[in-house]
């Protein structure tokens, strides 16, 4: 069963980029960009909306090829 999305916490999100392997390669004005070698794109984060809207983390899911169930497991168990 999917899951709706709500709000998450910049940190949060910060810390599911961290778990799955991503990095901060630069930082500039109020975005981040996070990426590992093998995605297609690198993820960008603005750093003054917080939390994240739905529609960002969606995105964001998408671009990692993650499921949204194996991100509310980590939610759950953060």
């Amino acid at each position: 069963m999917t899951k709706s999305i709500r709000n998450i916490p910049l940190r949060l999100f910060r810390d599911y980029l961290t778990y799955k392997g991503l990095r901060v390669i630069r930082t500039k004005g109020g975005h981040e960009v996070w990426s590992r070698k093998n995605l297609p794109r690198p993820i960008v984060l603005q750093t003054h909306i917080d939390p994240i809207p739905p529609f960002i983390i969606k995105s964001n899911l998408r671009t990692l090829g993650v499921d949204v169930n194996d991100f509310y497991d980590f939610v759950k168990n953060h």
